[in-house]
């Protein structure tokens, strides 16, 4: 079962950081992510998703080699290209992996503008080694889904952080 955990940056590279090292920490297998997308409210109040994978273009890709692999076949490989490309592209856009882009969406709609809002989607994590690295970054607790003695245990390591700087 996978743990969602959602914690505001003040900047959009803040968050950057702490996705960084959460990628250096999965190296070394103290966790497990399956997903790590920034949301950012813009000056305008637009939400922006920095997700780590296009879905759009992986699908587009994608498309485009078996289109082509079809179309040789079928002695038109331009044809083949261009219709495995659209297709897979709007394969892509309809496909949501991970954490749910409209619940990231309605959430980061209450950030500050320049604010950002890091949501991981954790698999497996060594609580206690995780939250030692990260907790310097500081942060503050949007959202999660863990149980409310590791959520108290998360907000104090982030708070700790907060009050040091």
């Amino acid at each position: 079962m996978s743990d969602l955990i959602a914690i505001v940056y003040p900047t959009e590279a803040k968050a950057e950081e702490v996705r960084h090292k959460l990628f250096e920490l999965q190296k070394q297998y103290l966790i497990k992510l399956g997903d790590a997308v920034i949301a950012t409210k813009t000056d305008a109040g637009k939400v922006k998703l920095n997700q780590l994978v296009n879905a759009t273009a992986a699908g587009a890709a994608s498309g485009s080699f078996w289109g082509l692999l079809i179309g040789v076949l079928f002695l038109n490989p331009l044809l083949g290209v261009v219709a495995g490309a659209a297709s897979g592209a709007l394969g892509g856009a309809l496909t949501d992996v991970g954490i749910n882009d409209a619940f990231m969406k309605d959430l980061a709609a209450n950030l500050q503008p320049g604010n950002a809002a890091l949501f991981v989607l954790v698999q497996e994590m060594t609580a206690d080694k995780v939250l030692k690295e990260i907790s310097s970054y500081g942060g503050v607790v949007l959202k999660t889904s863990l149980d409310e003695t590791k959520e108290q245990v998360l907000r104090d390591a982030l708070e700790k952080a907060a009050a040091a700087a």
